[in-house]
């Protein structure tokens, strides 16, 4: 394995040079020169509607191949398996519908408290418009892991849906665990993959539907599913009456956006070039990923163990496995004011529950709270000034 160069990495981001320290990539990562460049020379080359017959054809099909096999990968999958959609929550949508006209009374699905309402309101609704019921697993809050799955599953048990990690505390529950209760119970895992893709290399065999957002990761603003191709083939989504019905087309809802794709395909290709090693892009962003969960995780745990000897400080989430992702409040300051006082400071650390509102209520917080997310390009200056600001806030009012 290779090394990780935090300073070439940082060189790689035109949006550094304004000058703030950035913890907000869990709302979405900041761009690479490369992936914008990608995005600029598709939409200044000739495009058509995918085909073979003109190089603009041919450009616009190459460019969806190549971003399908990126992103299978990264995502240790299979091309054909690929979904490309506007957003995971639209994906979600799409697939929640659809594998609701196979519900009815009697049969049961599992959302989860911790995760983001993006995995959680999609498969209620669905699962309420056609009699199915709901069934909850819960977290502690105290140690912030999900509850035994176990009790929740039996033979009517049709899907469960849960986080990779959580985008609010980052807790990163056993995918692989869960997937095999799941699976022994005869239903369907579908994880939501938003928040932990960007943070730690991922094999998504153990999940029937993975999901994800290239902008997490450096890339555009979009979605991709990942599935089983023989899977895909057994749903059938409501489409066009003259749109293809090949597999994994006939979820692609109208023209795909070329310049997104090839925005995607580069981010991959960037991922794969931060220090990793192996004959295979896989092999490589495998690499450049545990390079990245190391470098992460030990500004992570710096920053928790400074914020933590400050008495104002409450800190949540306390899973043994998690993201590089701190959540806050301060004594005497509503979380949006401590982010107004971090952002005068230039550091952006947004506030708010984040759209996770199981998690934000179970955890009683009302109004949210601070979140700092780190990012491959974040540094330990960075860290410091995180540090100074807060305490700059506190000594303020003591």
């Amino acid at each position: 394995m290779g090394a990780f160069d935090v300073i070439a990495v940082r060189k790689q981001f035109p949006a550094l040079g304004e000058g703030a320290a950035h913890f907000d990539g869990p709302g979405g990562s900041q761009t690479p020169q490369a992936v914008a460049d990608a995005v600029a020379q598709t939409l200044t080359s000739a495009l058509a509607n995918r085909g073979q017959l003109t190089p603009a054809e041919r450009r616009a099909d190459g460019i969806v191949r190549d971003a399908r096999t990126a992103m299978a990968d990264l995502l240790g999958s299979t091309a054909d398996g690929i979904v490309f959609g506007r957003s995971m929550t639209q994906l979600t949508y799409d697939f929640s519908r659809t594998l609701a006209k196979g519900w009815g009374p009697g049969d049961e699905i599992v959302v989860t408290r911790l995760d983001h309402d993006a995995n959680v309101r999609p498969w209620v609704q669905a699962a309420e418009a056609v009699g199915a019921t709901v069934r909850w697993l819960e977290f502690d809050r105290g140690t912030s892991e999900l509850d035994d799955l176990e009790p929740l599953l039996s033979e009517i048990t049709k899907l469960v849906a849960v986080t990779g990690a959580s985008n609010l505390i980052g807790t990163r529950p056993d995918i692989e665990a869960i997937a095999a209760q799941v699976h022994e119970a005869g239903a369907l895992l579908y994880v939501d993959g938003v928040h932990l893709t960007a943070h730690a290399p991922v094999a998504t065999s153990y999940a029937d539907f993975y999901v994800c957002s290239p902008y997490k990761f450096f890339g555009p603003h979009l979605g991709v599913l990942s599935a089983r191709p023989e899977l895909l083939e057994t749903l059938r989504p409501d489409k066009l009456l003259p749109a293809t019905d090949v597999v994994p087309e006939r979820f692609e809802l109208g023209t795909l956006p070329y310049e997104l794709l090839a925005g995607t395909t580069a981010a991959v290709d960037f991922l794969a070039g931060l220090g990793g090693d192996g004959a295979t892009r896989r092999e490589q962003l495998n690499d450049s990923l545990r390079l990245v969960e190391e470098h992460e995780d030990a500004l992570r745990d710096d920053l928790e163990a400074r914020l933590k000897e400050i008495p104002e400080i409450t800190l949540y989430g306390h899973a043994a496995r998690r993201t590089p992702t701190l959540l806050f409040t301060v004594a005497g300051h509503t979380p949006a004011a401590v982010a107004e006082h971090l952002a005068q400071a230039g550091v952006n650390a947004p506030a708010g529950t984040f759209y996770a509102y199981e998690p934000a209520r179970r955890l009683g917080l009302t109004e949210g709270a601070v979140r700092a997310g780190l990012a491959p390009y974040t540094d330990q200056s960075d860290v410091d000034r995180l540090v100074e600001a807060v305490l700059t806030l506190v000594r303020s009012t003591n």
